[in-house]
């Protein structure tokens, strides 16, 4: 895989002893280069970490310091005469992303890796990365997997009347800051349960445009419950006002608003709310009185395969 591939993957939060190799093989400064050859021969590896009689880390050579022994006659010289003292490591807890960083800036193929108390533990190439990072990818996929088909299934495997699940989340007035993370987590579950991904990009614009409205309009904020069953789901936007004056012109006149300027200024509630989500629903109800408040309720099928808004 190029570098720029890497780079791709390598700002996932994995450390370097998820991926390096820690089947470490080593040789010794006095070793023979002919019996390093064959090492590397047998092995179909480039590059060795030298340690001495107690195991520390004192050197390292690579095939191309072989060929280089070779190009100069010297067969018969020991690796201690030929391999790099000059040595650049990487810490088993670094980050995947420091040690490609490290690669990048050095240029070595190779880096041993160190533990805490300086013993090597293993060794790192950017094959070792690009292998480990898309295991890692490949098992958390499954692991999403498994959950997502667990989820889905959670109302076959229960045996009751009504069989819900219930979300609920309060928004708070005026708090553009978190605006939207209500419907991120409305679809957030819906995937995870299974549900198609239109239902949810409907679900999602739909729980979206009811937050922000609660946000901009709503004196106190709201509550916005998602209920869950095996058919649908219903989205129930409640507020305590300060009420819809003309629901008729609000659902059908499109622009129309009644967001202050300095909000709107902000680029925010352009009148396309209600219809965006009438668009977006199987059905929708819409119950508003002044000074008393509003809700909200509109349902998406989860099986059915009509248009928004044709009934059966």
């Amino acid at each position: 895989m190029p570098d720029q591939e890497i780079t791709r993957v390598q700002k996932l939060d994995f450390r370097v002893g998820q991926v390096m190799s820690r089947n470490v093989i080593t040789v010794t400064p006095g070793a023979p280069l002919t019996e390093l050859k064959e090492i590397m021969r047998v092995n179909r590896i480039s590059g060795v970490p030298v340690v001495n009689e107690d195991g520390d880390l004192v050197g390292l050579i690579s095939i191309e310091d072989l060929f280089r022994a070779y190009e100069d006659g010297a067969f018969h010289e020991f690796v201690g005469g030929r391999m790099s003292t000059s040595l650049i490591t990487v810490q088993e807890a670094d980050s995947v992303d420091a040690a490609m960083q490290k690669f990048q800036q050095t240029g070595v193929g190779r880096l041993p890796v160190l533990n805490a108390w300086g013993d090597l533990v293993g060794m790192l190439t950017k094959g070792d990365i690009t292998r480990g990072l898309l295991r890692e990818i490949q098992m958390d996929t499954q692991d999403e997997e498994i959950c997502r088909y667990r989820a889905s299934h959670i109302f076959r495997d229960v045996e009751s009347d009504d069989t819900s699940l219930i979300l609920r989340y309060k928004i708070p007035p005026l708090d553009f800051t978190h605006g939207g993370e209500a419907s991120s987590k409305v679809k957030h579950a819906l995937t995870r349960l299974g549900a198609d991904m239109q239902i949810v990009r409907r679900a999602a614009i739909a729980s979206y445009e009811a937050e922000m409205n609660l946000i901009i309009h709503a004196d106190h904020g709201g509550l916005i419950t998602a209920k869950v069953d095996a058919s649908q789901v219903t989205l129930t936007i409640e507020d305590d006002g300060p009420g819809i004056a003309d629901v008729k012109r609000a659902l059908e006149e499109p622009g129309y608003t009644t967001t202050p300027p300095e909000i709107r200024a902000m680029g925010f509630g352009g009148g396309m709310g209600l219809k965006n989500i009438r668009k977006c629903a199987d059905t929708m109800k819409l119950e508003s009185e002044v000074g008393r408040g509003t809700k909200l309720e509109i349902s998406l099928r989860l099986h059915s395969r009509e248009a928004p808004g044709q009934k059966r």
